[in-house]
C-alpha cells in the first residue's frame, strides 16, 4: 500500500494539500493556564471515550481523583487486537468471551511495577461511576460488568457506583437534551432519558454539588491541540488540531478543578458540531462547582500519515479514541501519544497563570 501511494503523484499532492488546509483552517488559541488543582482532576467518557477515560485514570491514578465510565471496556481489554476489540470487548459470545478481569489486573500490575503507569495503590482512594444502558447493543452490558469487576480489584466497593437499570441505548444520557427515544443509538449519540449522567458522575467523584446554573454562563475556549504532541502533529495520532474547554467565570479568579470529558466514536465536533461539548450535560454543573471541563477531540483517519519523516498507518475511520492500539502499542500507558496529550492539556490548565 505504501509503494502504490508514493508512486502516485496526484494522491500524494492531494494528501499534502489537505494537510496544509487542515493546518491553515485552525484559528484556535493557545490553551490558557488557570492554576487548577491538579489533585482534583477527574475524567469521564462515552464508548471509546469511556475506554480512554479508564485508561487515563489507571495510567495517571496519582492525579486522577475519579472516573465516570459510560459504555466502556476494562483496561487493556483488546490487548492490541482489533478482532478482540470488536468481539470479546464489545459483543462477546461463547466463542469470544469477555476477558477475565483477573487477567487484565495481572497486566495492570506488571505495567505498574515497570513504571509505565502509576502505582495501582492510588486507586484505593478513587471514586468511580459506571453506566451501562439496558438497550445498548454496541457495548453489551456484560462488558461493563467486567469493567466493574476490574475496578473492584483496586477500588473499595463503597467507592463504586454502577447504574445498569435505565433502558438507554449506546449514547450519553441526559435529563433534557437529545433524542427523545432513550433507547436510540444514532448520531449525535445523546439521548434524553430524564436522567442526568453528568451530574451523577460528577457527584460520585466530588461529593454533593451546588445546584446548576440555569444556562451555561462561562466561556467556551477553542484551543490548539498541536502543541500537546511531541512533534506538533496531532493528525499522525488521529487527534484534531483543535480541542474545546468550558471555563466558568469564577475560574479566572479562584482555584478550580479539571474534568476531562471524552466523546465517543463518530461524536467528534467535526461530525456532530457542538452537540457534545455544549450539551452533554457537564457545563451547567461546572458553572457553580468550580470545574473546568475540557473536551479533547479526535479525527477520522485511515491510511498513511504525513509528513514524510513520520509515515505511519492508522485505521480509525470512526474517530474513536485509541483503546486497542491502532496508533501505538503503548496506547494504554503514560507513553501513549493520546494519553500523553491529554495529560499535557491537564497540566497546562493546572499551571499558574
Amino acid at each position: 500500500m505504501c509503494n502504490s501511494l508514493l508512486k502516485s503523484k496526484i494522491p500524494v499532492a492531494v494528501a499534502i494539500a489537505a494537510l496544509f488546509a487542515i493546518e491553515a483552517a485552525s484559528g484556535a488559541e493557545r490553551l490558557p493556564a488557570y492554576g487548577a488543582n491538579l489533585s482534583e482532576t477527574s475524567v469521564s467518557g462515552l464508548s471509546s471515550g469511556a475506554a480512554m477515560a479508564l485508561q487515563f485514570h489507571v495510567a495517571h491514578s496519582g492525579v486522577v481523583k475519579g472516573a465516570g465510565i459510560i459504555a466502556g471496556v476494562p483496561y487493556d481489554c483488546a490487548e492490541q487486537s482489533s478482532n478482540r476489540a470488536t468481539g470479546n470487548c464489545m459483543k462477546p459470545d461463547a466463542a469470544h468471551p469477555v476477558p477475565y478481569p483477573a487477567h487484565l489486573t495481572d497486566i495492570t500490575d506488571s505495567l505498574a511495577r515497570s513504571g509505565a503507569i502509576d502505582d495501582v495503590a492510588n486507586l484505593n482512594d478513587a471514586r468511580v461511576w459506571l453506566f451501562s444502558g439496558r438497550k445498548d447493543g454496541v457495548v453489551l452490558p456484560v462488558v461493563m460488568d467486567a469493567a466493574r469487576d476490574y475496578y473492584s480489584f483496586y477500588v473499595p466497593p463503597d467507592r463504586i457506583v454502577y447504574r445498569n437499570d435505565i433502558g438507554a441505548g449506546h449514547a450519553m444520557v441526559t435529563e433534557d437534551y437529545g433524542d427523545k427515544d432513550c433507547a436510540a443509538t444514532k448520531a449525535p449519540f445523546i439521548v434524553d432519558c430524564d436522567f442526568d449522567a453528568a451530574k451523577a458522575l460528577l457527584e460520585q467523584i466530588y461529593g454533593p454539588l451546588n445546584p446548576p446554573s440555569a444556562q451555561p454562563s462561562g466561556k467556551y475556549v477553542e484551543f490548539d491541540q498541536k502543541e500537546f504532541l511531541p512533534n506538533g502533529n496531532p493528525y499522525n495520532h488521529s487527534l484534531s488540531d483543535v480541542g474545546y474547554a468550558y471555563v466558568p467565570h469564577a475560574c479566572a479568579l479562584e482555584t478550580c478543578r479539571v474534568h476531562v470529558a471524552l466523546h465517543g466514536c463518530k461524536q467528534q465536533a467535526a461530525q456532530i458540531g457542538d452537540a457534545f461539548y455544549k450539551n452533554a450535560g457537564y457545563n451547567r454543573w461546572a458553572d457553580t462547582n468550580h470545574i473546568i471541563v475540557v473536551y479533547p477531540q479526535t479525527i477520522s483517519r485511515w491510511g498513511w500519515g504525513w509528513p514524510f519523516y513520520t509515515l505511519n498507518f492508522v485505521w480509525n475511520p470512526n474517530a474513536c479514541w485509541d483503546w486497542w492500539g491502532y496508533d501505538n502499542a503503548e496506547h494504554h500507558t503514560k507513553k501513549g501519544p493520546q494519553i500523553a496529550a491529554i495529560r499535557a492539556i491537564v497540566d497546562r490548565l493546572a499551571t499558574k497563570p
